[in-house]
């Protein structure tokens, strides 16, 4: 298989790179360091192609994506109860005005 070659990746895989690879590109990464960066990720997360192969079929154990929705929230727990309160409370009026 030649370098760079991408037949060895399923579907998925080549989805995932995609969507990685415009998150690159929104934060400002040319086209060339977006794509090395989101197959770098691919073949860390998923540790490279997964279609062929004894391999094929085992499950992803590195997937730093997960980490950001374990992360959310800590944000909003670490403001005080009124901060909350108040917001709560002016989003319902929001709601209440604009008749949702």
């Amino acid at each position: 298989m030649p370098q760079g070659d991408k037949s060895a990746y399923t579907d998925k895989q080549k989805r995932k790179a995609r969507h990685i690879e415009a998150g690159y590109r929104a934060s400002g990464a040319s086209k060339k360091t977006a794509e090395a960066r989101a197959w770098a990720t691919i073949n860390k997360e998923d540790g490279g192609g997964n279609k062929s192969g004894s391999g094929r079929g085992v499950k992803d154990t590195k997937v730093s994506a997960r980490k950001g929705g374990r992360l959310g929230g800590k944000a909003t727990a670490a403001r005080p109860k009124t901060a909350r309160s108040a917001s709560a409370k002016k989003a319902a009026a929001t709601r209440k005005r604009r008749g949702h």
